[in-house]
């Protein structure tokens, strides 16, 4: 991936709109050619299914209104009228079954926009993107090292993939379920299905290996009551501030001050802010740092209520890839550091 501010799409001597500037303005070096990208290939293909989305709006509109007069009122006679219970259920059922078949439409349309938002802006960085890439192998590494828990059943979405100054980086979804049987009073078994963890999971993987394994943990989870794991120390911080917020263990005392800057610890912030996450976990271990936040989705393409065309869409969707870039330039501007330093 090239590091430069790519030239603009050529052919078009209109302005960009002051809209998309206004939306698209503060945004980190090397993104100021996306208001142009927007206007000449995102917003096209945007407003060419805005009719969609009006229509598909006011079908989920309609059926809420209907389905959920139906519910209240099957639940009304079933229950004071008839007397019947199983009848204030069908209606509750009746009128639910109303509002999920209105928005099948949005959903569906949500799903594209996601995928008109997120392709063009993951080409101009020259990364891949698949919405649904079954299991992601290095899940079982994030496991190894400890930031995941133990699961028996994972499901995986939005994997990008691709290269920034040399480091081979990828961001997946991952949601880990466990399985666990409780007995009633008669003896009856019940299988039920517990997410542990959901979230973003990040590997970084950089041209040379780390001396020890750091091990940073965000929240007073596992690691804080336990330590970082075998041959591991509590380590300190420079700043006073961030160990308030942070446990970091390591095998090398030395390395981990290197790597955990005070402007490192600030991106790590940043990341939970931009992915609206939290329980921020992260580990450097051989040639590789390790992140995984526990919160919402990414790239989702925003509510479907408002126009599909506006720029704030794609203004947090950069924000987002501007948070992973922020942190290999940060953990390569430490490791420049500390080899300096060491005589490397």
């Amino acid at each position: 991936m090239t590091d430069h501010t790519p030239d603009l799409p050529g052919g078009n001597p209109d302005p960009v709109e002051p809209e998309i500037v206004n939306a698209l303005s503060g945004l980190p070096e090397g993104f100021g050619h996306f208001a142009r990208v927007f206007q000449d290939e995102i917003r096209p293909a945007l407003q060419a299914r805005e009719g969609d989305r009006i229509a598909a709006v006011a079908k989920a509109r309609q059926a809420r209104y209907v389905g959920g007069a139906v519910g209240v009122l099957g639940v009304l006679l079933g229950l004071f009228v008839a007397k019947m219970p199983f009848l204030a259920f069908v209606g509750a059922i009746v009128g639910f079954s109303f509002v999920w078949w209105g928005g099948r439409d949005l959903a569906h349309l949500g799903k594209e926009a996601k995928a008109l938002l997120v392709t063009p802006v993951a080409r101009q960085f020259e990364l891949g993107f698949n919405a649904e890439p079954g299991q992601v192998d290095s899940i079982h590494k994030l496991r190894e090292i400890g930031i995941v828990p133990a699961w028996d059943r994972d499901s995986y979405e939005d994997l990008v993939t691709g290269q920034r100054k040399g480091v081979d980086f990828e961001l997946f979804e991952a949601h880990l379920e466990e399985r666990r049987q409780s007995t009633d009073a008669k003896g009856r078994t019940r299988t039920h299905w517990v997410t542990v963890f959901r979230g973003q999971c990040l590997r970084f993987a950089f041209d040379k290996t780390f001396y020890g394994r750091t091990l940073v943990t965000r929240d007073a989870g596992f690691f804080n009551r336990f330590g970082g794991g075998k041959g591991m120390q509590k380590a300190a911080l420079e700043d006073p501030e961030f160990e308030k917020i942070f446990e970091v263990y390591t095998t090398d005392q030395v390395e981990s001050r290197f790597l955990l800057t005070p402007d490192l610890m600030q991106k790590l912030v940043d990341m939970e802010k931009a992915f609206h996450g939290g329980k921020l976990k992260c580990c450097f271990d051989e040639g590789e740092l390790f992140i995984t936040l526990q919160g919402s989705d990414l790239f989702e393409p925003g509510s479907m209520f408002k126009r599909l065309d506006d720029p704030e869409r794609v203004r947090e969707l950069l924000k987002d890839f501007a948070a992973v870039f922020n942190i290999i330039d940060a953990v390569m501007a430490n490791r420049r550091e500390r080899d300096q330093g060491m005589g490397a």
